[in-house]
């Protein structure tokens, strides 16, 4: 059985050159993942995702962080620019669900229309009030079962217009007071607490793929949770999760070592797949060596993950849209 390499990478920039088809035809990465960096204008990009598939030989997935808000890498005129997704829970209230539902229906329909058919969302970390200001006003709110049926919402509308949705921070990055990009977080709360943390992944533990958080757990184990055997057996056997796992960029700086070991220990822990992401290519070559190809295990997430990739329906997007302007009293 071929199989695919254990990576998601991402192009250096918005133009694939000579010698990244031949990296990414060698390597096979299972999936790209872009960033604002890649985009010029529609038909750029249109492009740069037609290079990527052709480079591997195959449909692959290609994925991005368009949450809204802060976080969101296509932004108008090529896309519709959100509210932070705390921000617009809040004003949606009791039908912040729906609404939910509708934004990441419009938010799939415009990465389909560049070829982006998967997006990192839904993320249901449970925010508190000392969750670090990265992180916070990206959560769907404080409630574990609020963040799970929001998180519910979001992934239907993303499967509903024909994106992948990549659930995330496994297993739980609500509590964090420090940045991840930046320096490890440690958290340092009780077991018994994390169940919280661990609800509303338990209840979307049939998406199909989901990102790792890149945290210390003080209770579960002494190592971040991306490279952790014991936060990964957590993830599988207690939240139940039995989809694809990739893990978080391990470019950021709360991973600290050589990226080709940290690959290693990543894939060993349980991960399916590596993310490694703004680097040089000679890097992503060491990085990508390093994650070897998928088990057959992971392989099998993997093609579970890309039949969720379905055509969607034609649906009329402007009524779409009046509709979720209409329940964030902004018609």
């Amino acid at each position: 059985m071929s199989r695919f390499g254990a990576t998601v990478l991402d192009p250096v920039g918005p133009v694939l050159s000579a010698e990244e088809k031949a990296f990414f035809r060698d390597a096979d990465p299972f999936a790209f993942i872009l960033f604002a960096r890649h985009v010029v204008d529609g038909d750029q990009l249109r492009r740069l995702c037609g290079d990527l598939r052709e480079a591997v030989g195959r449909d692959a997935l290609i994925t991005i962080d368009q949450e809204g808000g802060r976080v969101q890498r296509l932004v108008p005129p090529m896309a519709t620019q959100f509210l932070p997704p705390l921000e617009e829970v809040a004003s949606a209230g009791g039908r912040a669900a729906e609404a939910m539902k509708l934004r990441y229906q419009i938010i799939a329909h415009e990465l389909r229309s560049y070829g982006i058919d998967s997006n990192c969302a839904p993320l249901v970390d449970v925010a508190a009030p000392e969750t670090h200001p990265f992180l916070q006003n990206r959560c769907y709110g404080m409630q574990p079962d609020q963040v799970a049926a929001i998180g519910r919402a979001v992934a239907d509308g993303l499967l509903a217009g024909g994106v992948v949705p990549v659930v995330k921070h496994l297993p739980g990055h609500g509590r964090a007071v420090s940045d991840s990009h930046k320096e490890l977080p440690r958290v340092s709360v009780p077991r018994a607490a994390l169940d919280q943390d661990f609800a509303p992944f338990k209840a979307l533990n049939d998406l199909p793929m989901g990102m790792t958080a890149h945290l210390l757990y003080d209770a579960l184990d002494d190592r971040p949770a991306t490279l952790s055997p014991v936060v990964m057996q957590q993830i599988r056997q207690e939240i139940g999760f039995d989809g694809l796992i990739m893990t978080d960029d391990i470019s950021m700086q709360a991973l600290s070592g050589d990226r080709g070991a940290i690959a290693r220990q990543a894939i060993a822990a349980g991960c399916d797949a590596v993310l490694y992401c703004n680097a040089p290519l000679a890097d992503k070559i060491r990085v990508a060596e390093a994650s070897g190809q998928m088990t057959a295990e992971a392989k099998h997430r993997a093609d579970r993950a890309i039949a969720a990739r379905e055509t969607p329906e034609t649906i009329d997007i402007e009524a779409l849209k009046a509709k979720h302007d209409a329940l964030l009293n902004r018609a």
